[in-house]
This record gives C-alpha cells, sequence and structure tokens, in this order.
C-alpha cells in the first residue's frame, strides 16, 4: 500500500523526473535530474546534508541551521548555491577554490556570518549574482572583489558597513545594480566607485551620510537610478551630479539640507536635470526651513559670490590610509567636523589605465534592463509627477526573498537597438527540473488516467 502522495512520487521516479533516494539524494532532500537539482531546505540542518550527488548544478539549502561552509562540502559542477536564511558564521576561504561554474550565490540573511576572507570569492569568473544582504558585516576587505568581471547584481544592504576602501570595486566592470542601503556609511571618497562603468542602479539611501567627495560619481557615466534619501547630508556639490549624464531618477529627500550659499551649485544643476526628482527640503537658515530648494529663485542667491560653497572648496581629501583616524569621526559630529582636510588629494586615476585593467570593456550603449529578476509586483513609478505629490520611499519587504529588486522605477525609454545583458531569472526547484509546462500538463492527464483505470 503506497502512503499517501507516494503514488505521484513513484510516477516521477519512473518519468525520470525524481531522483529516488537509494541513487544519491541526501535524506530528508528532493532531487531532480537534466540538470541535476538538489532541494534541501527549510528542515533543521545543522551542517550540509551528506550524499549530495557530486553533478549537482542547483542546491537550495535556505531555511535551516548551517553553521560552516567548508571545502569539499559542494562540487565544482555548481551552477546556483542558496544558503541565505540559515546561522552561517563562518566561510572557509577555500570553499569555493575551483568553481568556475558557479554563477549565482545567496549568502544573505546570515546575521552572524560579520567577517569574510579577502579571497572568499576568488575564481568564481562566471559568478554574476552576489547576495550579502543582512549579514552583519562591518567592513569588506580589500581585494574581496577581485576578478569577479563578470558580477551584474551585488547585493549588500542591511549590514553594519562604516566605510569603503578606495577601489573596493575597480574589478567589477559589468556591474548593474549596487545595493548598499542600511549600513553605516558616513563619506563616500573620490575612487569609492572606480571602475563601475555599467552601473545602471545605486542605492545608498538610509546610511549616515554627511560628506560626498565632489567626484565620488566620476565614473557612473551610466548610472540612471541614485537613492540618497535618508542621509544626514548638509550639502551636496553640483558639480558632484554633473558626471551622471544617464540619470533618470534621484532622491534627495529626508536629508538636512543647508540653503545658503553651499547649495547654490546643487540648485542650478537641479534646474537643468531633466529627469524625476524628489523634493531638497531646507532645513536651514531658518528663513529658508521647510522651503524646497528646487522651486527657489535665483534672487534667493544673489548675495552669494560664487556657486561652490567654501565648504566644499577645501576638496575633503580622504585616503584609505585615513581610516585609522575616522575613529573620532563619529556619524553624529557635525559635517563641519567632517570636512577638515586630511592630506593631499587622492589621484584621478591609478597609473595603471582603465582600458588595461582585466575584464574591461568599453562603455557603450546602456541596455540595463530595469526589470528585476526578483520582482513580483508591479513597481510605483519614479516618473515626472504633475501633482507634485512626493514618491513613496523603497523599503524593501523581507518577507519573501525575491522583493529586494523591486524598486519604484519606470523602464526608460532608450534610443537605438542594443543587446540587452543576459537577465537572471530565479530557478523555482520543482518547475524548472521538472521541464516545460506542456510536459507538466501531459503528466497531470496521464496520472489521471492511470489512476482511473487502476480503479
Amino acid at each position: 500500500m503506497l502512503r499517501q502522495g507516494g503514488f505521484a512520487e513513484l510516477l516521477l521516479v519512473l518519468l525520470g523526473l525524481k531522483v529516488p533516494a537509494a541513487l544519491g539524494c541526501p535524506t530528508d532532500c528532493v532531487c531532480y535530474p537534466s540538470p541535476m537539482t538538489v532541494s534541501c531546505q527549510a528542515h533543521n540542518f545543522l551542517t550540509i546534508p551528506e550524499g549530495i550527488p557530486e553533478d549537482s548544478e542547483r542546491i537550495f539549502l535556505q531555511n535551516n541551521q548551517i553553521t560552516l561552509l567548508l571545502r569539499g562540502h559542494f562540487s565544482p559542477s555548481m551552477v546556483t548555491l542558496w544558503i541565505y536564511s540559515n546561522n552561517i558564521t563562518f566561510i572557509d576561504p577555500n570553499t569555493f577554490d575551483g568553481f568556475i561554474n558557479l554563477e549565482e550565490l545567496d549568502l544573505g540573511d546570515n546575521r552572524y556570518l560579520r567577517a569574510l576572507a579577502a579571497d572568499t570569492f576568488q575564481g568564481l569568473v562566471k559568478l554574476h549574482a552576489l547576495y550579502l544582504y543582512k549579514c552583519g558585516l562591518s567592513s569588506l576587505p580589500s581585494g574581496i572583489f577581485g576578478g569577479l568581471h563578470n558580477l551584474q547584481y551585488l547585493y549588500l544592504q542591511d549590514n553594519h558597513i562604516e566605510f569603503l576602501q578606495d577601489d573596493i570595486f575597480v574589478d567589477l566592470v559589468n556591474l548593474s545594480h549596487l545595493f548598499l542601503h542600511g549600513n553605516k556609511l558616513w563619506s563616500l571618497h573620490q575612487n569609492t566607485f572606480r571602475g563601475l562603468i555599467n552601473l545602471d542602479r545605486l542605492l545608498i539611501h538610509q546610511n549616515q551620510l554627511q560628506w560626498i567627495h565632489r567626484r565620488a560619481f566620476h565614473d557612473l557615466r551610466r548610472l540612471t537610478t541614485l537613492f540618497l534619501f535618508n542621509n544626514s547630508l548638509s550639502e551636496l556639490q553640483g558639480d558632484c551630479l554633473a558626471h551622471l549624464g544617464a540619470l533618470e531618477f534621484l532622491r534627495l529627500n529626508g536629508n538636512p539640507w543647508s540653503c545658503d550659499c553651499k547649495a547654490r551649485s546643487l540648485w542650478e544643476w537641479l534646474h537643468r536635470f531633466r529627469g524625476s526628482s524628489s523634493s531638497v527640503i531646507c532645513e536651514s537658515p531658518e528663513q529658508m526651513h521647510g522651503k524646497d530648494l528646487k522651486v527657489l529663485r535665483a534672487e534667493d542667491f544673489r548675495n552669494c559670490s560664487g556657486s561652490e560653497s567654501l565648504h566644499q572648496m577645501k576638496t575633503h581629501t580622504f585616503s584609505t590610509a585615513d581610516r585609522g583616524a575616522s575613529k573620532s569621526h563619529h556619524p553624529h559630529h557635525s559635517s563641519k567636523e567632517k570636512g577638515k582636510e586630511r592630506g593631499a588629494e587622492n589621484s584621478l586615476h591609478s597609473n595603471q589605465p582603465a582600458g588595461s585593467r582585466p575584464g574591461y570593456r568599453k562603455p557603450g550603449k546602456n541596455c540595463t534592463s530595469h526589470k528585476s529578476r526578483n520582482r513580483t509586483s508591479k513597481p510605483v513609478s519614479l516618473g515626472p509627477r504633475k501633482n507634485g505629490q512626493e514618491v513613496l520611499d523603497y523599503v524593501p519587504d523581507y518577507q519573501h526573498k525575491y522583493s529586494f529588486g523591486a524598486m519604484p522605477t519606470l523602464s526608460p525609454k532608450r534610443k537605438g537597438k542594443c543587446t540587452r545583458r543576459t537577465s537572471i531569472r530565479p530557478p523555482s526547484g520543482v518547475q524548472q527540473a521538472a521541464g516545460c509546462p506542456g510536459l507538466r500538463a501531459s503528466l497531470l492527464v496521464f496520472m489521471v488516467v492511470l489512476a482511473a483505470v487502476i480503479r
């Protein structure tokens, strides 16, 4: 007598759509061939289950209690690994050594991970999606993203990162989406984002930003979406945004803006900007409090001698070597304290030209799709608002893994034709392993007929 559901399970085995445990599927897991898929999620595993077939390409281990990732746990044939929402505290730097086929790695929501070795992801030449959200990370070691020339999506949101070293992303020449919101960043330096020549979306909202170097975005010429809302910015030079020739969506609200002469260059840039931008509400001086910088008139700046502020003219030069002194720059200190000069200004580029870096591609048309692979619902528009209403803040919904990419944006209209980037579609375990919809329909009809015959 077959147990309940056993008939359908047996039928899947007979049709070659499921691998029986006796032939190499770990206990309490479900396996599907072609390509080999192992599904072991939500079984309270404390360690990586034994018996995962060496030819497994997709491994799903999310929502368990796994604490360690060590060398030998997986085979280099792996293409996709989901191991989010576990209790991982340590990843052996050699865990993914030789995994040249790995394309998607989700380590997110492992709150006690806290630190990663610099060579953890070394050699993952095909990796195009890396999830490190909600991992308790307070810093990123230099070189951690080295060699990841095919990476397109990098999720670092909701950690405790206070500082980004110069050139930390310099090898990510094909990165299109960078999520840094919900951290503790208080400054962006001249070479923080150097090398991100194909970046399309940059989300840095809900940090503690007080200062941004005027050339912090100098390589981001294809950026279309920039979120800086809910930080501690009191000023931002217009020159800082002048490099963003493709920008379409800008969010600056939720900052304590100073609308005196220091704001003139930003005001001028906003008047030239033809994309969609949020309100920029003035915090000071007193006579400007509550006003929107965007609607001020030229007469409001008639007593200003120039468009640059004295505060920004000092060019706040911080280098990576100055990080040791940053302890004295608490996030709650004033921007003037943060703005004192610290050493000579960094060179605009290193001695090695960008075109000579491995993996470098000459920037062309921006073909990044605005349809996130994770979007589950129709997004709110960030387009021009005729009624003047404020756009709702983007807040990720952690109730579902695939809401991280859901952003309030519209697909921009682009001139000309170009080849789209390879989209990242999440495998759905059983569905993709079972094959096309027509096969599943035929299987259902076959099961109904067979059940009628048995009766």
